[in-house]
This record gives C-alpha cells, structure tokens and sequence, in this order.
C-alpha cells in the first residue's frame, strides 16, 4: 500500500557558520530506531548542523486525533561535517547515532544536490508517496515551474511518468508525477 504524503512538513535545521560550512560536506547517519528527533537535539547542542526531514500527519487512537511530525525517512537523519576522522567523532559518540553510512561505516559524502531537491519538495508541499530505491534508469531535470532544477530517475507506470529523487547513501526515494513539467536530461 503506498502511502501519499501532502500537506505540512517541517524540517529540523541546525545551522553553522559560513566560513565551516566551505569545508564541511553532508553525511548521512544511522540512528536507533525512533531516536531521529532525541539525536538531532543532542547534535544541535554539540553545534553540528543537522537536517531532519520531518513530516506532520494525523494520527487517530480511540480517544483522540493528534498531529504528530515523524520523519520522512525513519531511522537516518544527515549532518554537515568536515570529512576528517576528528570532526566525525563527537557525531559517532552521540547517543542514539549506530553509524555513518557508506565505505566500512566512515561515511561517504552525500551530493548537496540530494539534500537540496528533498528540501525543495519538502518546501513546496508536492504530493509524493515512498518509492522503492532504483539504481537504473535515466537521470532527468525538471526544466520550469515550481520545482526548476530538481532531478531525479525518470520512470514509467501504465503510461503515466513519474520522478523519482533519491538519497543514494540511505538507498530511499520520493517519487512525483511529472505532468504538466518539462523534464531533461540531466
């Protein structure tokens, strides 16, 4: 069952100075299930720039309808670093953080071009619904409109179009109909 999303989000951003930010590249980071928020927090007062995707929707028990905000990927959340051993260490000793992902759990690097676009979609309040992860397929542009310049991995269903925009370090996607957009090849 595919789950589509609209509305509100939110985003927990910690932010750092400029002059850190020229040396420093995102990473992504494994936490214990559920301790997404409770280790953002603890990054923050460590003043590491954190990116937390959140998203609000309303949950209904027996006695009661709230709106909560949950990540939009449970159990990953991304930190801006300095790629040296040192400036990873404070994130690694955070409680709730298993680990970075990518090469034997030192992190690799992912493109700001990936935080961006989940940031935009975010920001615009798209529809769009999980996607399973691709790694094949053509990589494409929206050309114009409200979502100029996000890219992602053009796919087809039953003659309808869709992009697909990934976060490869995490293997999660967002996936959002193209019409009405002018895509190209990225």
């Amino acid at each position: 069952m595919s789950t589509f999303h609209t509305a509100d989000t939110n985003e927990l951003l910690v932010s750092s100075s400029d002059a850190s930010r020229a040396d420093s590249v995102w990473f992504a980071v494994q936490t214990w299930p559920r301790y997404e928020k409770r280790v953002a927090s603890e990054l923050k007062s460590k003043r590491v720039e954190v990116f937390l995707p959140l998203l609000r929707d309303k949950h209904k028990w027996s006695d009661r309808e709230r709106t909560v905000e949950l990540p939009l990927f449970p159990s990953y959340l991304f930190v801006r670093t300095r790629e040296t051993l040192d400036a990873r260490i404070p994130v690694l000793r955070t409680n709730g953080v298993m680990n970075f992902l990518g090469v034997r759990g030192t992190g690799s690097p992912v493109p700001e071009s990936e935080i961006e676009s989940v940031r935009l979609l975010l920001s615009r309040h798209i529809s769009f619904h999980a996607h399973p992860f691709l790694n094949v397929g053509q990589r494409v542009r929206i050309r114009s409109g409200s979502l100029q310049g996000v890219e992602g991995i053009l796919v087809e269903k039953n003659d309808d179009l869709s992009l697909v925009v990934s976060v490869q370090i995490i293997q999660r996607s967002l996936a959002i109909r193209l019409a009405g957009y002018q895509i190209e090849a990225a």
